[in-house]
């Protein structure tokens, strides 16, 4: 997909961040927008923002971990706009325990919004975009924590490795159908964000002890990764790596070149049957 003027865009996690960076690069690229966001005051400042310049945008306050919610968004946006063309399920947040200290409410707060986020997104979507027959193009966002293994991440590791392979599942579904569909999972490195405040948005009276509490690795590594975060790339460039990889039809969007070392370095390590290798990418 080429041609995105006139053009259905649906973002989750479209309020700020990288969702946000990418329902811009749309606007720019005269689309159509349909947003979702858990903050329902960041969601009607950036649909006000949007109006004021001309652009065609409608939103829902949306909890992608509930597939009734997500239903409810999909509805919107075919009732509103009859078709859409490009789905980005991109809500995300994060989280830092050792796996022995994460608990079943961590569990399903980061499945939850990250996992179930974008099986959720596919399910409400794809049938009709299939059955509409046009050309479109879904984005899953993982993370370079989908191809590699931090320590202090187990939870958002095993949600990010899930969703690359959800993704490349799904690219094989459409391609053995001939869809006109096409897939890419956007697996981004450190992006200036607030990822490392998501439990802002965490269910109330579910969150977990502060950073203080932790043991001193976890702690460290706690504190690496705000530090990498508040110094990573602007989510502009990550929107505009996104854009260039839909045009191209290019499946892996790898926003850090970097880091492929690191996923070389796993790859080796897998079929060296070896214990993985640290990585030091913190």
């Amino acid at each position: 997909m080429r041609d995105f003027n006139g053009k259905v865009a649906v973002i989750t996690g479209g309020a700020e961040g990288i969702g946000r960076a990418i329902a811009e690069r749309a606007a720019t690229a005269g689309m159509k927008l349909v947003l979702a966001d858990i903050n329902a005051a960041g969601l009607e400042a950036a649909l006000a923002d949007f109006a004021s310049r001309g652009v065609q945008a409608v939103g829902l306050k949306t909890d992608v971990s509930k597939a009734a919610e997500v239903e409810a968004l999909a509805a919107l946006a075919f009732e509103r706009f009859g078709t859409v063309h490009l789905l980005v399920n991109n809500a995300g947040v994060g989280h830092n325990r050792p796996v022995w200290e994460t608990t079943q409410a961590d569990w399903d707060w980061v499945m939850g919004v990250n996992l179930y986020g974008v099986i959720n997104g596919l399910r409400a979507f794809i049938p009709t975009m299939l059955a509409k027959g046009e050309p479109g193009h879904i984005v899953n966002t993982a993370s370079m924590a989908g191809l590699t293994s931090q320590p202090g991440l187990a939870i958002y590791n095993a949600s990010k490795h899930a969703v690359v392979t959800v993704s490349e599942g799904l690219h094989h579904d459409l391609t053995l159908r001939q869809s006109k569909l096409r897939v890419s999972v956007l697996c981004p490195a450190w992006v200036k964000t607030r990822i490392h405040l998501s439990g802002r948005n965490r269910p109330a009276g579910d969150d977990t002890a502060p950073l203080s509490t932790l043991d001193p690795v976890a702690t460290k590594v706690g504190l690496a990764v705000m530090n990498a975060v508040e110094n990573g790339i602007p989510v502009e460039q990550v929107a505009n790596d996104v854009f260039d990889a839909i045009a191209a039809e290019r499946f892996y969007i790898l926003t850090h070149p970097g880091h492929k070392a690191a996923i070389q370095t796993r790859m080796e390590d897998i079929l060296a049957e070896r214990a993985p290798s640290l990585l030091r990418s913190l």
